[in-house]
C-alpha cells in the first residue's frame, strides 16, 4: 500500500485530506507531532517513515500576527517548507504544497490564472511565496502547488462557524464588502488534491469553488441558511474596521482554475451548494 505524510494533519484541511486517501497509508502528523521548522526531525521523520507522497498542508495562518513577527513567519512557510522539500527528495517522494490567494496583490479585476506574476501585499503572502519558490527549487521528485483561498470546513476553526456563533450572541455583525474571493470548501477541495498527488500530477493548480463574494455577501449568505434575517449583517468598508488590520489585504483575489479547466478536469461546485451542505451538517451535529 502506498504511504502519504500529511503535515498539519491537525488543521480542517489536514484533517479532511487524512480521510480523503482511503486506498493509502496516512501518516497524519501535527505541529506536535512534527515540527516543520527543525531541519534535522524534518529529515528523521521523513527517512523512518519513508512515504511515497507528502503533502504539505502546515503553515502559520495568522496573517496579522505574521506582520508582528515576519522571522517566525518566514521561518515557518518558506524555510520550513524548503526542510520538507528537500527531505521529501531525499527519499524520492513526491510533493504537494499548500498555497494561497495571497500570493497576489488582488488589484486588478481579472481573475488570476496559474501563470499570472504574484504580487503580494503582506508577510504572509511574501512568506508562502516563498515557500513556493522553495518547492519548485528543491522537490526533485515531482510536485505540485495547489493555490486556494477563504478555506471552510467542518472541523477546526473557520468564518462559517464565526458566523454562526456569534450571530447567536449579537444583535448585527460587521464584514467588509470591499474584498472579493472565491470561498472554497475542504470537502471539495481534498477529493483534488487526493487526485493530484495519486497521479503525480505536476506544476501550479488554482483549485477554489466557483463564483465569488465579499466577506459581507458571505457572512449574510451563512446567517441566512441558519434562518436568521441576513439584515443583521453590515456592510463596512476595510479603511473603517476598528482595530485597523495589521496586514493588507488583496482586494480581489479570485483564482481562475484555469489548470482544471483547460484539462478537462471537474470543477468545484457553486461555492452557495457547498456553503448549504456545510451549514447543515454543522447545525445537525
Amino acid at each position: 500500500m502506498r504511504s502519504v505524510l500529511i503535515t498539519g494533519a491537525n488543521g480542517q484541511l489536514g484533517i479532511e485530506l487524512a480521510q480523503q486517501f482511503k486506498n493509502w497509508r496516512v501518516i497524519a502528523l501535527d505541529h506536535k507531532s512534527l515540527d516543520v521548522t527543525n531541519r534535522e526531525d524534518v529529515f528523521n521523520a521523513f527517512t523512518t517513515l519513508c512515504p511515497q507522497a507528502v503533502i504539505h498542508s502546515a503553515a502559520w495562518t495568522a496573517v496579522d500576527e505574521c506582520e508582528l513577527d515576519p522571522n517566525k513567519a518566514f521561518l515557518v512557510n518558506a524555510l520550513g517548507t524548503r526542510f520538507v522539500a528537500e527531505a521529501a527528495s531525499s527519499i524520492g517522494a513526491y510533493l504537494s504544497y499548500i498555497s494561497t490567494d495571497y500570493v497576489f496583490d488582488g488589484e486588478t479585476e481579472q481573475a488570476y490564472t496559474e501563470w499570472d506574476r504574484p504580487n503580494p501585499l503582506s508577510v504572509y503572502g511574501s512568506s508562502k511565496l516563498g515557500g513556493e519558490r522553495e518547492v519548485i527549487q528543491r522537490a526533485t521528485h515531482g510536485w505540485s502547488i495547489v493555490r486556494t483561498s477563504w478555506l471552510c470546513g467542518f472541523y477546526g476553526p473557520n468564518i462559517v462557524k464565526t458566523v454562526l456563533s456569534l450571530i447567536e450572541a449579537r444583535p448585527k455583525l460587521e464584514f467588509v464588502d470591499d474584498q472579493f474571493g472565491s470561498p472554497t470548501f475542504v470537502q471539495d477541495l481534498a477529493p483534488k488534491i487526493e487526485k493530484i498527488t495519486s497521479n503525480k500530477l505536476s506544476g501550479i493548480y488554482h483549485i477554489t469553488n466557483q463564483g465569488v463574494a465579499s466577506w459581507y455577501e458571505f457572512a449574510r449568505a451563512i446567517v441566512q441558511l441558519k434562518g436568521q434575517d441576513p439584515s443583521r449583517i453590515q456592510a463596512i468598508a476595510t479603511k473603517d474596521l476598528q482595530p485597523p488590520r495589521l496586514a493588507r489585504r488583496p482586494r480581489r483575489s479570485v483564482l481562475d482554475n484555469t489548470v482544471l479547466r483547460l484539462s478537462g478536469e471537474d470543477l468545484l461546485p457553486q461555492w452557495q451548494n457547498s456553503l448549504d451542505k456545510l451549514v447543515k451538517k454543522i447545525l445537525n451535529s
